[in-house]
């Protein structure tokens, strides 16, 4: 049980990054600030979803209006 979570959480890691190339391509980055903590690159949002998947998943998601907690 616990390798499909670690596998589901990597697949939407990798959903994160590919969605977040295609938005800078388009000229339209998903970005987050926070005092000094700045989130815009797709790389970024990739490390931190895999380091902090609670926290960097719900703030992609808000950051790209894909919000399920509206």
């Amino acid at each position: 049980m616990p390798i499909l979570v670690l596998l589901l959480v990597l697949g939407i890691d990798a959903w994160v990054y590919a969605d977040a190339k295609e938005r800078l391509n388009q000229g339209n980055p998903a970005a987050f600030s926070f005092g000094s903590l700045r989130v815009e690159t797709p790389e970024a949002w990739f490390l931190g979803c895999l380091i902090l998947w609670v926290v960097f998943f719900p703030l992609y998601l808000t950051a790209t209006g894909r919000s399920p907690f509206r």
